[in-house]
């Protein structure tokens, strides 16, 4: 969808895939950014098969190391080789899938004119990528019990590869919508698999580190994203933005094949055709409502109501009947995981961490640009910076987790989300980009303090055999997050600049709904400091090593 500005000239919305579907004007020409702990073995009822690690460090059974791979003389924080090598092709194949997944906020404009259709059109390749992603997301905690992790991985990356190519090829809008439906669906698989296996295959005492790295996956590529495809849009047109990512993900599907192995164990379980539709209808009406909201009314065919209303009872459908699954260990979605009390906290945490995010990364460019006039390339430095100082931070926050646990990082870090969201509730017509980026990077700081920590401690408070399933739970609550905090910060943004004189092609008025914003964002970061208040260190952990 696209407006124009105080200038006459229509924007680019930066940073997320989720952006281009959120309704916020978008530039038709170019754009090139946005932006030593003893382990203890979890107890478990009987009928939970144990984590790969517990299961090879059980005194009960003990693993012989296989040839070639470094075994530390203590074997309660060492890590083979080989699920060294498995956790860095995930890690690469997932930065992969993802950085592709944030190139296409600044693509967009560019594929509408090249492919002549309509604003409201173009924008289904978002929407349709973030619908897939919400409706597959929920099945991978089945599919990782199900499936060995190296079919499933070589599936995942085939799939993205395919789409990827067939993208590339695209001889006009339908097939490029289709390939992007086959590329989410690959995307969705990878970064649970990635949380799964780290969790499955790492001591707790070293798996705060690990999970650190999770941050380059969804702190970097987000931020590279939009910036690549700029230069790429500038210099070699926008077919290339698929081309050049393809010879990478084949890379990493071969080594896939070479270095992914087995971990966890295989349940020959049935699925559950009916929970099929109802997770297609419930997760998928929630996500494609809330996308609705953030675009203007009457551009849309369907009421912003109907998808809500079907989302919400296929919900209620949906829950009921994994419960009743879960008895029999059927579930396509085991929701056992709520009992944990601290997963439960953490999941709260992270919606409202990441909605925050995910609704700043879109206001504050817009804001730069519609305001301040800023060019695409400085409204990049101020997102690119913070989301590349998260990246950074995640493994030295994480080993400052397997050190002193949670507490000391989660609660200074929603300490520093409040602190940056309160300096953006300071913005006018005069705010410089010194201010905005110094905002953002305390925000960034903020969010890469509490993440980390978060996604450890509820991940490790569950058993392990339901590591999958948790893994799920927080990639589909993240996508959820994602489109709720974009429709909230869009629609308290439109609303009030559009009751001002001049609607939002005034600045006076664009500052007023931004203030607004985080006005709000700032009640969302009193909230996530009170949650974090509540956040311990799992029962199955205990004091780790020292920080080196």
């Amino acid at each position: 969808m696209t407006g124009t500005t105080s200038a006459g000239k229509q924007l680019a919305t930066p940073t997320h895939a989720g952006i281009a579907s959120s309704g916020l004007p978008v530039d038709p020409i170019r754009a090139s950014t946005t932006p030593a702990v003893s382990p203890v073995v979890p107890t478990v009822s009987e009928r939970c098969p144990v984590s790969e690690f517990d299961r090879q460090n059980s005194s009960a059974v003990a693993a012989e190391p296989e040839p070639n791979e470094h075994v530390s003389n203590d074997t309660g924080t060492a890590i083979p080789r080989r699920h060294l090598l498995l956790i860095g092709v995930l890690l690469v194949a997932s930065f992969v899938v993802i950085l592709n997944e944030t190139v296409m906020s600044v693509a967009i404009p560019v594929l509408q004119n090249d492919l002549g259709v309509e604003p409201a059109v173009g924008q289904w390749l978002t929407t349709g990528f973030m619908l897939t992603m919400a409706i597959v997301i929920p099945t991978t905690g089945f599919l990782l019990k199900r499936i060995r992790t190296r079919t499933l991985f070589v599936a995942a990356m085939s799939l993205f590869s395919a789409g990827t190519l067939i993208a590339f090829l695209a001889p006009g809008f339908e097939i490029l919508l289709f390939a992007r439906v086959v590329q989410a669906t690959g995307t969705a698989i990878m970064l649970p698999m990635l949380m799964t296996t780290i969790m499955t295959v790492v001591p707790p005492a070293r798996r705060g580190a690990m999970m650190g790295n999770i941050s380059i996956v969804i702190a970097v590529a987000p931020a590279l994203g939009p910036t690549m495809s700029g230069f790429v849009l500038d210099h070699f047109g926008w077919r290339w933005i698929f081309g050049l990512v393809l010879p990478i993900a084949l890379g990493a599907l071969a080594l896939g094949t070479r270095y992914v192995v087995p971990v966890g164990e295989i349940s020959k379980v049935r699925i559950d055709l009916l929970s099929i539709p109802l997770a297609i209808l419930g997760f998928g009406g929630l996500v494609y409502g809330l996308v609705s909201i953030g675009k203007a009314a009457g551009e849309s065919a369907i009421p912003m109501w109907l998808p809500f209303a079907i989302g919400i009872a296929a919900m209620v459908a949906f829950v009921a009947r994994q419960l009743r699954l879960q008895r029999e260990d059927r579930a396509l979605l085991d929701l056992r995981v709520f009992r944990q009390a601290q997963f439960s906290i953490a999941v709260v945490a992270m919606l409202l961490g990441f909605g925050t995010m995910m609704g700043t990364f879109i206001v504050v460019p817009y804001f730069a640009q519609s305001v301040l006039g800023l060019d695409p390339l400085q409204t990049g430095l101020i997102t690119l910076p913070g989301g590349l100082l998260m990246g950074a931070a995640g493994p030295i926050i994480g080993r400052i987790y397997d050190a002193r646990g949670p507490r000391v990082l989660v609660i200074p870090g929603s300490l520093l989300v409040a602190a940056g969201v309160g300096m953006l509730t300071t913005v006018d017509t005069s705010t410089g980009l010194g201010w905005l980026l110094a905002a953002n990077t305390v925000l960034c700081l903020g969010l890469a303090a509490t993440f980390t920590p978060l996604m450890t401690s509820g991940l490790g408070s569950i058993e392990p055999s339901l590591y999958s399933h948790g893994s799920a739970v927080v990639g589909t609550f993240q996508q959820v997050a994602g489109a709720a905090g974009t429709a909230l910060f869009i629609t308290i943004m439109t609303v009030v600049a559009t009751a001002q004189p001049g609607g939002l092609s005034s600045p006076d008025a664009v500052v007023d709904g931004v203030r607004t914003v985080f006005l709000v964002a700032g009640g969302l970061a009193i909230a996530l400091i009170a949650v974090c208040a509540l956040v311990r260190r799992p029962a199955t952990q205990s004091v780790s090593v020292p920080l080196h």
